[in-house]
């Protein structure tokens, strides 16, 4: 081999190695470059990982103990202590096709009956030129906390001793709500779900296992929509007092309903419209379009909607001219709560200074301060704070991806700016959407027991009871006691009183009835 073949040789070695090692240098600048988005993406799914452990173990929530922790981790299985159970009679089941009362209703042999005569007003006048041939007699199942008893309607039939030919005279039979259902079970049954969150199927079994009182599921169901229908009627008149109001706060909550076409499960919203100190009103529809609001807000409404960062909202005021829009700073202060793991010391700083603007708006609430007194501490006071707020966002708004917890909650608040600055200009917004929050909170406790509304037409009427509760603790009213009597009167009450039912006017009217009888 000569000197020229050899050297043909290394130099072909040489470009080989030098394509070796440019090959090598691009392989590891892209597994570098995997590495990179890898590390990143891990640093984000852990923020999220971390802002969920504390939503769901943190301190507003039970929390796992470290031995519990550990337990779990190392999968070990919970020492079963087995507990007899005393054996318990099992609810009677109706049989396929049977649909009669008997079957959906049983009751023990000596249930307590309770009287109530109803005697003719002619009777009432004269009884001694009257004598009793007779009694019509029909009962309701009633209850009343801790008790079952039979309400017995008595109406006793009556002849007049001096014209025995002239017919016989009876009381007319009081209008019901419900076919077997007395007011006291029927506001009794609505409580226990809507407000104590009992489903149906957990009340049956109370029932029969605390009273030997067995009532079907689907009577109760039954029994429901008698009632609801009929509340409807008060739940119009809250709803007409909401729509004139020049200032509301709206959210809305998803609830899934089962389709009985393919026995699944859809996505349905309850849409919730709130007056502060006045009203509540409950509305459910299947979607969470903007065209929803066009049914909770009258067509000709102009005023001041407060609500948080959905876009169904800037939708509807566009087509409303006159409507401004109100934001949350409890919204915007959430994001940054959730990313503190990420950057501590800038967050920190952040919540330092939104805990300024709600401590002077907690010393407002205490002493009671009018929309004048809040505007001029706030424009005093809140706009300082505010402006520095702004300033420092934008700034650190570069340094944060904005996939990232810090970078969504930066650009959460900038985008809601304007509305949030909004309301230190309008005394008489408030500074935060919670309160409509904590109107929903009930749906949402509720949910996690009875899982799901039972079809689309039920939502609606789940809706007017939810409105119902929710006014009664607005105005501090029991609502087993107003749902009893309301269901009472409702019956024979026309359209053009319905109005004075409505719990506001309910309680009022009791007040000035307690004064006359003082």
């Amino acid at each position: 081999m000569n000197l020229a073949s050899l050297q043909h040789q290394i130099a072909q070695l040489q470009q080989q190695l030098k394509e070796l090692q440019q090959a090598s240098s691009q392989t590891i600048a892209q597994l570098q470059e995997a590495l990179k988005e890898s590390r990143l993406e891990s640093s984000l799914l852990r923020q999220k990982l971390d802002a969920l452990a504390r939503r769901y173990f943190g301190k507003k929530s039970e929390q796992l103990s470290s031995a519990q922790l550990e337990l779990l981790l190392s999968g070990l299985d919970k020492t079963e202590v087995s507990v007899p159970v005393p054996a318990k009679p099992a609810a009677p089941s109706p049989r396929r096709g049977q649909r009669n009362s008997s079957t959906r209703v049983r009751t023990p042999d000596n249930l307590e009956v309770v009287k109530n005569v109803i005697e003719p007003k002619d009777v009432q006048a004269e009884p001694e030129k009257w004598k009793e041939i007779g009694q019509e007699i029909s009962r309701q199942l009633d209850y009343q906390p801790g008790k079952f008893f039979w309400l017995e309607i008595v109406r006793p039939k009556y002849v007049r001793v001096a014209d025995r030919a002239m017919p016989p005279v009876v009381a007319p039979a009081p209008e019901r709500a419900s076919g077997m259902a007395a007011p006291g079970l029927l506001a009794f049954l609505l409580v226990s779900k809507f407000s104590d969150h009992l489903p149906f199927y957990r009340q049956q079994s109370i029932f029969w296992e605390r009273h030997g009182v067995f009532i079907a599921r689907q009577q109760m169901v039954l029994w429901m929509k008698q009632g609801s229908t009929l509340l409807e009627a008060i739940v119009r008149c809250i709803k007409a007092d909401f729509q004139v109001s020049p200032y509301v706060q709206l959210d809305e909550t998803p609830i899934k309903y089962l389709d009985p076409g393919n026995g699944e499960c859809s996505q349905g919203y309850v849409w919730t419209g709130h007056v502060p100190g006045k009203c509540v009103i409950f509305e459910w529809h299947a979607s969470r379009a903007a065209k929803c609001l066009d049914s909770l807000l009258e067509p000709g409404f102009k005023g001041k909607i407060q609500c948080d960062g959905y876009s169904a909202y800037p939708a509807f005021v566009k087509s409303r001219p006159g409507t401004d829009l109100f934001g949350c700073w409890a919204h915007a202060r959430r994001g940054f709560f959730e990313a503190q793991k990420q950057a501590p010391r800038q967050v920190g700083w952040i919540l330092n200074q939104m805990g300024w603007l709600y401590q002077w708006e907690a010393e407002l609430r205490e002493i009671g301060a009018g929309p004048v007194m809040r505007e001029v501490k706030r424009a005093s006071c809140h706009r300082l704070v505010v402006d520095r707020l702004h300033r420092a966002l934008i700034r650190l708004q570069p340094r944060y991806l904005p996939k990232s917890k810090m970078g969504e909650a930066i650009r959460y608040a900038l985008n809601q700016w304007p509305a949030l600055v909004r309301i230190i200009d309008h005394g008489e917004v408030e500074w935060t959407n919670n309160l409509i929050e904590n109107k929903i909170r009930p749906t949402a406790i509720g949910k996690k027991n009875w899982m799901f509304f039972g079809s689309e037409e039920a939502g609606q009427r789940n809706a007017v009871i939810y409105t119902l509760i929710a006014n009664c603790r607005i105005h501090g009213i029991e609502p087993y006691e107003y749902l009893k009597d309301v269901l009472t009167r409702l019956p024979s009450t026309t359209n053009h009183t319905v109005g004075e039912l409505t719990p506001i006017k309910w309680k009022e009217a009791r007040a000035i009835n307690v004064s006359r009888a003082a």
